[in-house]
């Protein structure tokens, strides 16, 4: 039996129609939604690839019933960036040379932004665990540590 019901996303409201109630909210974005940014990857919650944020909490949305987020805010990675360009933190992530093949950037890209929300001058150690739930494969994480406190030093001096 399908189902219809309305998904806040990156500030605007978007019908899903025809759904059935079991699926995941990244199936949604990407599938129904065309928000593609958001990768599946492992698809049980271990690679952080799908990470968007929930009603402001960072969430693998492979894990999360997309019915179950209906009247929470959602923002993906596509929601992270200025009107004008790219957001601090995305490039921060350019210019570090954090961004190899790209499959994982949007996840980690999503934690570095809710870490800097939370906690505005990280210590390493916070940014090893904000970024832990999240694997890459080709940068060995030195370059993204190193976007991640280029944004903190910037947004602490301005």
């Amino acid at each position: 039996m399908s189902e219809q019901y309305r998904l806040q996303v990156n500030g605007t409201e978007h019908e899903v129609a025809d759904a059935w109630l079991g699926e995941n909210l990244l199936y949604v974005l990407r599938e129904r939604l065309g928000l593609y940014g958001s990768k599946g990857a492992c698809e049980q919650g271990e690679c952080g690839s799908c990470s968007v944020l929930v009603g402001g909490e960072l969430v693998c949305s492979c894990l999360v019933l997309a019915a179950s987020a209906v009247d929470q805010p959602i923002v993906t990675i596509e929601g992270i960036g200025e009107a004008d360009g790219l957001s601090d933190v995305q490039q921060a992530f350019v210019e570090a040379g954090a961004v190899q093949c790209g499959f994982c950037t949007p996840g980690l890209v999503m934690a570095a932004h809710q870490l800097l929300e939370t906690t505005p001058e990280p210590t390493d150690l916070e940014v090893r665990e904000a970024l832990s739930g999240n694997i890459c494969r080709c940068t060995g994480y030195g370059r993204i540590l190193d976007a991640v406190q280029r944004v903190a030093v910037s947004r602490s001096a301005g």
